[in-house]
């Protein structure tokens, strides 16, 4: 099993990835002023309750991405802690399977490049994705593989949390899907401009990008607010939760030293048992190779009658 850590502005997500597949998620909060030591400890919390006792989770390795460049180093040691090796850490230099079409490709955001990487590896060219989380992120990536660049906004709870610190007469706002574009009442007028106003904003800048393009681009939306969003679209798309951390997964493999890509042991813990030295597997690989008929030794009675 991969660990894949995804450390974000305001959660930190744990994954545990097998073979391409999300077997677990955990959050825990971004705390820029957290050691190592007490990052451990609060992994340590989440692995207890999926541990047992029989099937201990073991990491065979890491991957790593952070846009919060403070805690990066408490993490990753956490990482080598639980694998006994240095994580892969994101970044423009590692292997992505992209050409980077920016001037500046270390100042996109990694999560960005995680999202782009797998969409670009496993869905139709060009492909933009969109992440709605605490800030709101388009990527687009044309036929070629190429990092366009891509869209920054403001997240949808960041918007509504904006609104009720900054204006006096405006409540703090519960997310959830507007049933109407019309609101009634302040609450209802804040949650169709925040949501409603974010698929508007998602289906908008997706036609403007294609039009830039000049051709249709697949459409993949993930990030822990687009429930609340993708409802509302009218543009055809692709919801996948989990884009993240399959593309973590993705880039564990497409970097890590060739030694530490290798199959899982089995789940009591056994490995397969070495084959004794100097005994060479059959030709077809599951039963010996048998003696043609046409070379047996004739029977004595036959012998006999030749006599």
């Amino acid at each position: 099993m991969i660990l894949a850590i995804d450390i974000g502005n305001t959660t930190v997500a744990l994954g545990g990835i097998r073979d391409g597949r999300v077997c677990f998620v955990a959050h825990m909060d971004t705390v820029r002023t957290r050691t190592a030591a007490e990052y451990r400890a609060e992994m340590e919390k989440v692995f207890s309750h999926r541990r047992h006792p029989e099937k201990p989770i073991r990491f065979e390795g890491a991957v790593l991405t952070s846009v919060v460049p403070q805690i990066t180093g408490a993490l990753a040691e956490c990482a080598h802690h639980y694998t006994g090796k240095k994580p892969v850490i994101v970044s423009p230099d590692i292997r992505t399977g992209l050409t980077m079409g920016v001037p500046d490709p270390h100042a996109v955001g990694k999560d960005r490049l995680v999202d782009a990487a797998y969409a670009a590896a496993n869905f139709p060219l060009p492909v933009v994705t969109v992440d709605l989380g605490t800030a709101t992120t388009f990527n687009v990536i044309d036929e070629n593989k190429v990092f366009r660049g891509g869209v920054i906004c403001p997240g949808l709870s960041t918007g509504l949390r904006a609104l009720g610190e900054r204006c006096a007469q405006l409540p703090q706002v519960h997310l959830s899907s507007p049933k109407s574009a019309i609101g009634v009442d302040t609450e209802k007028c804040m949650l169709s401009g925040s949501v409603l106003g974010a698929a508007v904003l998602l289906d908008g800048i997706t036609q403007r990008i294609e039009e830039e393009l000049g051709r249709p681009a697949t459409l993949v939306v993930t990030g822990g607010l687009a429930k609340y969003v993708i409802p509302l679209c009218r543009h055809p798309l692709t919801y996948d939760p989990e884009l993240l951390l399959k593309g973590l997964a993705l880039l564990y493999q497409l970097n890590a030293p060739q030694h530490e890509r290798h199959h899982e042991p089995r789940s009591d813990g056994e490995r397969r048992r070495p084959r004794p030295a100097g005994r060479r597997p059959y030709n077809n690989g599951s039963s010996p190779r048998r003696r043609s008929h046409n070379n047996r030794r004739p029977r004595r009675d036959d012998e006999a009658k030749a006599g």
